[in-house]
């Protein structure tokens, strides 16, 4: 430690620094099992578990991508391709919304640490209505879902625009429209029907002795296991700094990471060694898209945490990000507002003046005319503006444009070689016979 801290006061320690976290270790990891990934990586790539069998987790989250799409709103069910390529689709299939908000990275979501999803939050490990986990599904949430990310996994399958499809399309849709857990025992036995897949569940879960026992919950949990092994990072040139390599960063990287850690401000929000206080901040985004509005929403808006709590005083805040990777995840944001990091950075730095000098062409949106009208529609209501600026959690802080550059060498130097080496990577084929994306 006594090497580290000397590293550091090299780069001259700034007044109120605070102190570097300890390293990110396995041991900060919950424990999952590996045959139980193993059936998760084909589960996480195959479009079976979609209503209309077109789209699969990995669509939005492709490791390719940095384990999100590189898209400010992603574009769901009844979109094509893959990435920034991803195109609205066509015809009686195209898609009629887009994804409110920006598909968000999948690194070290196993860790122990994590108690809080979803950018509003609206997931939680707390017992509110006695199944261990405050959710969307609330008291019709199944028993046995080992975490947090078992549970937050459950989610898109029955979400209309992301992987269930519309209504009439097919069964799944109208399970969810009836109610949100009549579609998961649906989406269970087209699973455990594959001849494949049941073996497989059979020999990863020791309670399973025949496929007809195989419920959502093992197949959330499967899921989990493969999201939080094959994406753990933390062996970034950062990660060797903390552990004692004291040149596993270049001078300009510890220049911005003495910003980071003292008169730039980034870790009172940005802390731990998950980067993350797992807290909420409005930051007053630049906003477009069709927003996450509630029925009485009088406009294309998203009010972020208010929507779970129903508290004012959450209006607009949303959860802070973990960096970790954080240079290959772009855009950035909630709803991907910003496709470079430097972008990202000076909104912090001036919010004001960035929401002024924002532009729509500055939004990753793929083409869909019949959208348009809503893309951003939301400024021209200008007291709604008003109100996304007025709240507010960040201060104005003066940096000069080579303290940006430097905080963006450390973002940068955030990046870990998990993407090179994964434990499982992507399958060749999956057990339903459905293509991979491509």
């Amino acid at each position: 430690m006594a090497a580290l801290a000397c590293a550091f006061m090299l780069v001259g320690q700034p007044a109120g620094a605070t102190e570097l976290p300890p390293p990110l270790s396995q041991k900060d990891f919950l424990r999952f099992d590996q045959d139980q990934a193993a059936v998760g990586q084909l589960l996480f790539y195959d479009k079976i578990l979609s209503g209309n069998r077109n789209i699969s987790c990995s669509t939005c989250h492709h490791p390719e991508f940095g384990t999100s799409d590189g898209l400010s709103l992603g574009i769901g069910e009844g979109g094509v391709g893959l990435g920034p390529a991803r195109h609205a689709g066509t015809g009686d299939s195209r898609i009629r919304k887009r994804i409110p908000r920006n598909a968000p990275a999948l690194w070290n979501l196993g860790a122990k640490d994590i108690q809080v999803l979803f950018h509003d939050g609206r997931l939680s490990a707390e017992n509110s209505y006695g199944n261990g986990f405050n959710s969307p599904a609330e008291e019709w949430l199944p028993d046995g879902l080992g975490s947090p990310l078992a549970v937050q996994a459950l989610f898109p399958l029955v979400a209309q625009f992301e992987m269930a499809g519309n209504l009439k399309e097919n069964e799944i849709a109208g399970a969810v429209h009836d109610r949100i857990d009549a579609a998961w025992p649906i989406l269970a036995k087209r699973v455990r029907t594959i001849p494949e897949y049941g073996a497989l569940f059979v020999k990863a879960f020791d309670h399973i002795d025949k496929p007809e026992q195989v419920t959502i919950v093992e197949i959330a949990n499967a899921l989990a296991a493969f999201m939080a092994l094959e994406w753990q990072s933390f062996d970034s040139p950062f990660d060797r700094f903390v552990a004692g390599e004291t040149d596993a960063l270049d001078a300009t990287e510890q220049r911005g990471m003495s910003l980071f850690y003292g008169e730039a401000g980034c870790s009172t929000c940005h802390s731990g060694n998950l980067f993350s206080d797992q807290e909420f901040h409005a930051l007053a985004l630049p906003p477009f898209g069709p927003g996450r509005t509630r029925r009485f929403d009088p406009t294309a808006r998203d009010v972020g945490l208010m929507g779970e709590s129903d508290r004012l005083e959450d209006a607009y805040r949303f959860r802070t990000p973990m960096l970790r990777n954080v240079a290959i995840t772009q855009p950035y944001g909630h709803n991907g507002a910003y496709a470079a990091l430097e972008g990202i950075i000076r909104h912090h730095a001036d919010p004001v003046a960035s929401f002024a000098a924002w532009k729509p062409e500055d939004a990753k949106l793929p083409p869909a005319p019949w959208l348009a009208a809503t893309d951003f529609v939301i400024w021209q209501d200008k007291r709604e503006l008003a109100r996304q600026k007025r709240h507010l959690d960040i201060q104005p802080i003066e940096l000069s444009d080579q303290d940006i550059s430097e905080l963006v060498a450390f973002l940068n130097a955030l990046t870990g070689s998990s993407l090179d080496n994964p434990p499982f990577g992507v399958p060749e084929s999956v057990p339903s016979g459905l293509p991979l994306d491509e």
